[in-house]
């Protein structure tokens, strides 16, 4: 069996913690410093990027979720960014929600859309016919070069963190609803600057409201160094978010996500 193709959804989920904390460092002190001031920490959501691409598009992602009884539960669209995504979660409610969005090449340059292609076109077909292992594959079309990701940068931060990350976890979300020192995002925020961490303040530091039924907030993403064809370079890589719930008038906490917040979230990623 190929790698990957038998892996539980906790061993999978695992997995993208590993590489998620260890490609970005920050993270895991991050998780530690609110685990040593909150116990157990629970994730709301794991988010993930890709391209509108048929081979690795979002419904190709969300097939091993699906396997494991996700069921989709919205849809959202970003024009200004021209991403597409959809967020998908489990009966179980100890296991995150999963947003994955992909970008809508179509709508951008020959460039975009022609790099794009290459680097599918790349992908070996044991991945491409194995979404799980997939998911934690990274870059997975050596070798890449500087000046084309700063070429889509122009054109898409979502392209050009693609082009240098590949398939992988993009953030984990903590869940402030089963905080206890911190139960609210102003808390939560209060408590990163507190320890000097950088908040991503696109939109404010608080993105929604309670109206919305969901507030959320963010860290910068955390510049690490990537080998390049042409030469090592520190650029935006992951960052941690942070997710309080609101109960719907049913009594049951809003499970979905809000687009306007969302995509001051995407923002965590920008190279400024």
């Amino acid at each position: 069996m190929s790698q990957g193709a038998n892996m539980s959804i906790e061993q999978l989920f695992d997995k993208l913690w590993q590489q998620y904390s260890t490609d970005t460092p920050m993270v895991k002190q991050i998780h530690d410093m609110f685990e040593a001031n909150e116990g157990k920490i629970l994730n709301d959501h794991v988010a993930f990027r890709t391209f509108d691409d048929p081979r690795v598009d979002i419904d190709v992602l969300a097939k091993p979720f699906i396997a494991e009884g996700y069921v989709e539960g919205g849809q959202y669209d970003f024009p200004v960014k021209k991403l597409f995504a959809k967020h998908y979660e489990h009966p179980n409610p100890e296991l995150p929600k999963v947003f994955i969005s992909q970008l809508l090449t179509e709508q951008f340059s020959d460039f975009v859309q022609s790099t794009a292609k290459q680097i599918i076109d790349k992908i070996p077909q044991s991945l491409l016919a194995n979404p799980t292992a997939l998911l934690t594959s990274g870059v997975c079309w050596q070798p890449i070069e500087y000046k084309t990701y700063q070429k889509l940068l122009d054109e898409s931060e979502y392209a050009a963190w693609l082009y240098a990350f590949g398939f992988r976890a993009n953030h984990f979300t903590v869940n402030v609803n089963a905080l206890i020192q911190t139960p609210t995002i102003q808390a939560v925020n209060a408590f990163l600057k507190k320890n000097k961490i950088e908040l991503n303040t696109a939109g404010g530091e608080v993105k929604g409201t309670p109206d919305d039924l969901l507030e959320q907030s963010s860290t910068k993403a955390f510049k690490v160094p990537i080998k390049f064809q042409d030469g090592t370079h520190e650029i935006p890589s992951s960052y941690y978010e942070f997710a309080l719930r609101y109960p719907k008038p049913d009594g049951k906490l809003y499970s979905g996500f809000v687009a306007a917040s969302a995509d001051k979230i995407f923002e965590s990623t920008d190279n400024k």
